[in-house]
């Protein structure tokens, strides 16, 4: 077996190297920080542990099966536990709306909204099934690395009425705006606008439904430990604090990387879970370059970017009506998105993502203490805002306007906080534009259109992460991982194609769990 180069620790690039390990690849793993994780880094303030990205789990089977291939058991590493309601979501004027996995729950909270949504709910959902057997079952992870491969599914994607926005496809089925902000908010989880990203997205509703929404007992940042120990005990090499300075080229073969310390690491394979246009842009030559060109990156369509407040209090929040993933919608919603999306520019007023995982993990918090994260969809940095003047005002906004709405006091009970805005997602994430998602996923940036698995510049060169087919997501980046992984085992002969989840097996496994929290 080969030796095989993993650039980058978040779950794309901890996925792929630990499935190849498995495979008996020769894997080493080189990190830009001190800590494994990429956007799920983990900050440790004040007794508090905040994870810095991902929080929402959903396609658990996932997890499975990649200790699966190592031939280890998930449980054995992390815990997982659902969580109900999925989302608590609120209005402008603070009334919520729970959303979960029990149809007679949801309906009931659809007709105290609009009784005559219940019926449209009911048949958006059944066409929901049928875009995930086809957009994630069977092409979330199929490479597409030939413009045929596109014109094979593209009846099947008319069909799927893909050339529909998630919003508008929403719309044919729900009358109420709010229910239909509820059932279309989910592209903002990767970076899209539900205005903008295509109809297959509303898949998500299925695969939540399907197999709930769930936390890792420790926080994401538990997952990464446990991907990071499952590595090493299959024999990869894990170098943290080593940056990359350049991907070595010897025509359409890369040879190995130099890192910023001078050092030189030989591969014979290189998986870059590292941002998609930087890694071109910033690691390899132009010259080199004859298909993903400067000029390419510059072009495409990126998405938004995000200031996320990380704080804990002094004391608990559980008597405010809050869940543990709580959505709180502005008055704006198309509006707004227009500003973000379209206008690029920075508005006055906000929708949120508030994340409140000591309600249902205490250890993440001092004994007595809260622990919290606000997320806020903002511009990338094309935008025209000096974030270095803009960055305190927008957070003292944000924290007011929680303090006045859900969080009383809020002000004089915090003890610990950090914030990270489009700068941290550019200089320290190494993100194009400080784009928190990489491209937008809008259709004619989806499948073959999106930057490619397989380098087409070099035939060694893989991608995984949220830049690269499928997109981002938990599920988009544990997809590529696998198209990574069957790639490089057919170059190098090894014909054993890993199957695709979810089988039976798996959502026999996790339905007793999901239907544990009615």
């Amino acid at each position: 077996m080969g030796k095989i180069l993993v650039i980058g620790s978040g779950f794309g690039g901890l996925s792929a190297a630990i499935r190849l390990a498995a495979r008996g690849h020769n894997v080493e793993l080189f990190e830009k920080r001190d800590k494994l994780g990429g956007r799920a880094y983990v900050y440790d303030i004040n007794g508090f542990s905040f994870d810095g990205g991902p929080t929402v789990i959903t396609a658990p089977f996932m997890f499975d099966d990649l200790w699966a291939a190592a031939g280890r058991r998930r449980e054995d590493y992390v815990q997982f536990v659902p969580c109900d309601p999925f989302y608590r979501i609120f209005d402008a004027t603070g009334r919520p709306f729970d959303y979960n996995g029990n149809e007679a729950f949801i309906l009931d909270q659809i007709s105290r909204r609009n009784p005559r949504d219940r019926a449209g709910y009911q048949r958006f959902m059944a066409t929901t099934k049928r875009i995930f057997e086809k957009g994630f079952v069977e092409l979330a992870d199929k490479p597409f690395l030939r413009w045929t491969d596109m014109v094979k599914v593209a009846p099947d994607l008319i069909k799927m009425q893909s050339y529909k926005s998630v919003y508008r496809y929403v719309s044919q089925f729900i009358e109420d705006d709010f229910l239909r902000q509820c059932f279309s908010f989910h592209p903002l989880l990767i970076g899209g606008n539900p205005f903008d990203t295509p109809s297959i997205y509303a898949m998500i509703h299925y695969l939540e439904r399907e197999w709930g929404i769930h936390y890792a007992m420790g926080g994401t940042g538990a997952i990464v430990a446990g991907m990071g120990k499952l590595l090493e005990e299959l024999g990869g090499s894990i170098h943290l604090n080593s940056p990359v300075a350049e991907i070595l080229v010897d025509h359409r073969r890369v040879t190995g990387v130099r890192l910023e310390s001078s050092e030189v690491v030989a591969g014979d394979h290189i998986v870059s879970n590292a941002d998609v246009a930087f890694t071109y842009r910033n690691l390899i030559p132009q010259r080199y370059r004859h298909t993903n060109t400067d000029r390419k990156f510059e072009r495409m369509k990126y998405g938004m970017s995000l200031f996320v407040l990380y704080f804990g209090t002094k004391r608990r929040y559980t008597d405010t009506g809050l869940a543990h993933h709580n959505i709180l919608l502005g008055e704006r919603y198309r509006g707004l998105l227009d500003d973000i999306f379209g206008q690029n520019s920075l508005s006055d007023d906000f929708s949120l993502y508030l994340h409140m995982p000591s309600l249902t993990d205490p250890s993440v918090a001092p004994d007595g203490c809260e622990a919290f994260y606000v997320l806020s969809p903002v511009p990338h940095l094309g935008a025209n805002v000096d974030w270095q003047v803009a960055a305190k005002p927008y957070r003292d906004a944000i924290v007011r306007f929680l303090e006045e709405r859900y969080l009383p006091e809020l002000s004089r009970n915090i003890v610990a906080e950090h914030w990270i805005d489009p700068r941290h997602f550019e200089g320290e994430l190494n993100s194009y534009r400080g784009a928190a998602f990489s491209f937008q996923p809008t259709l004619t940036q989806s499948a073959w259109f999106r930057p490619h698995n397989r380098s087409e510049d070099f035939d060694n060169l893989y991608f995984v992460g949220a830049g690269t087919h499928p997109g981002a997501g938990l599920p988009g980046v544990l997809s590529s991982a696998i198209i990574a992984e069957n790639l490089i085992s057919l170059a190098v002969g090894d014909e054993r194609v890993t199957p695709r989840l979810p089988d039976p097996a798996a959502r026999e496994q996790w339905t007793p769990m999901i239907e544990a929290h009615p």
